[in-house]
């Protein structure tokens, strides 16, 4: 059982001190911000203070007074302190990551009254002041044991970037996206192709054995009875007729049902028959995240299995063309590894260091990259700034590239089913937009798959005329 116990007014003498440290997160800075009503933009927004004089969030300088208070209350004098004054100097920023030593140091005691003034300092990681002054109390006149309160863990709900929709939004009075649904002979796939049609988002034209299709509709209770039906005698040959009519021109987009991924692909990447361009075809799923504020483009966790140097070229450029084409700026991106450094021992950090360098000489276009991060530094500043790293895209990632397809299904499942994070997902770099998502995705991430796919589509279209 842990205690916190008094140093009594006889029992301190001049020159007497304690110290503790404190490392300030994103948390601190919310917590404080709730309870003081605090939202200066430079304390709360990360986007202002990047461009703020400090380059970062900064604490609010009553934060690092509180833990002047927290020591004079818990540590020196103690339980039973009364404080009655201070007067202390706000010299520097506390930034995240910053590690803050307070001390508290008596001064001076008057035993006509038992107060006692300290000297108060608070100081980083780099030996910096950043608070100076001085603290007057009461202090106890008897000795003062407690049990330590173990305080309540505080969850911080947040409503998220926002992300489906803004991507709802985005759709506005697009024309629906004539789609090919392959082999959706289950309940979730063709919940998934209805909703979408439902909101206008896809015209569905459902390919697969005829009585399967129409024996999951009535298993899930829905209507299909608008929709053309393609008879095929299985998944593998709803596949390659799908794809045939993509190449045709007579539907704009695929969306996989039932089947295995490498199925519906090995029809899609035929030299002969498919649907491939000149780039290598790479997954992206967008992810709506409720601790970030922004959606997160996550490539690539479910297409390319250990690509080269080159395949990471195109699974990048990509992922970026689907942001800007929907109209999001220029992303910041986040080529992730296991650590933040060059290490020869790791190859993908190796990819990590030539792939920024291909982007300085044009052979990336249209982002901002950096990397090797490790995924913590690349999505909080908190942590970059305790590991030194000051880059446009550290802490503020809008694109996540992983090194392979083990860690970006890892990523993806806990982010999805841990975190309960909702996703949309495509594959880019065939000729038509392919809606893929995992077969036990639910009817909501299918829905946003479509959406997602709409949009890129249109918009697409759009910036294509609007350059010819």
């Amino acid at each position: 059982m842990d205690y916190i116990e008094c140093k009594t007014f006889a029992e301190i003498n001049i020159g007497d001190s304690a110290k503790l440290e404190h490392t300030l997160t994103t948390k601190d800075i919310e917590i404080f911000a709730i309870m003081s009503g605090d939202i200066n933009p430079s304390h709360v927004d990360a986007e202002f203070a990047k461009d703020d004089k400090f380059h970062e969030i900064v604490a609010h300088g009553m934060w690092g007074a509180s833990l002047i208070s927290n020591l004079l209350g818990t540590t020196l004098p103690g339980p039973g302190t009364v404080y009655l004054d201070q007067s202390l100097k706000f010299l520097q920023p506390i930034m995240l990551g910053d590690v803050i030593t307070t001390t508290v140091t008596a001064t001076s005691k008057n035993p006509s009254d038992n107060t006692i003034e300290f000297e108060c300092k608070c100081t980083t990681q780099n030996g910096k002041i950043v608070i100076s002054g001085q603290a007057k109390v009461i202090a106890p006149q008897t000795k003062i044991k407690r049990e330590r309160i173990i305080m309540p863990t505080i969850k911080l709900e947040r409503k998220g970037s926002g992300w489906n929709k803004q991507l709802m939004d985005m759709k506005g009075s697009f024309a629906p996206l004539i789609t090919a649904v392959v082999h959706p002979v289950d309940e979730l796939s063709i919940k998934g192709a209805v909703a979408s049609a439902k909101q206008n988002v896809i015209t569905p034209i459902l390919i697969g054995p005829k009585q399967k299709i129409i024996n999951a509709a009535n298993e899930a209770g829905v209507d299909i009875s608008t929709f053309e039906i393609v008879d095929t005698k299985h998944s593998h040959e709803a596949a390659e007729v799908a794809v045939q009519m993509a190449r045709s021109g007579r539907v704009e987009a695929l969306m996989k049902g039932k089947l295995h991924t490498d199925e519906l692909m090995s029809a899609v990447v035929n030299k002969e028959t498919g649907i491939r361009t000149e780039r290598r075809m790479s997954h992206v799923f967008a992810i709506e995240v409720e601790n970030y504020k922004k959606p997160l483009f996550l490539s690539d966790a479910a297409l390319n299995m250990f690509p080269k140097l080159d395949d990471k070229v195109d699974i990048i450029q990509n992922t970026i063309d689907l942001f800007t084409t929907l109209g999001l700026g220029t992303p910041r991106v986040a080529i992730v590894s296991a650590v933040e450094t060059v290490n020869e021992k790791i190859p993908s950090t190796l990819d990590a260091a030539a792939l920024c360098k291909m982007s300085e000489r044009g052979q990336i276009t249209g982002g901002i990259l950096d990397g090797p991060l490790a995924f913590d530094n690349a999505i909080s500043m908190a942590s970059a700034s305790i590991k030194g790293i000051h880059s446009e895209v550290a802490g503020n990632a809008d694109i996540i590239i992983v090194p392979d397809i083990e860690a970006g299904n890892l990523l993806y499942k806990q982010m999805t089913y841990l975190s309960e994070m909702e996703s949309a997902g495509i594959v880019m770099g065939a000729t038509v937009p392919i809606i893929l998502t995992s077969r036990g995705s639910d009817e909501l991430s299918r829905l946003a798959s479509s959406v997602l796919a709409l949009v890129y589509a249109r918009k697409k279209a759009e910036i294509k005329l609007n350059c010819s």
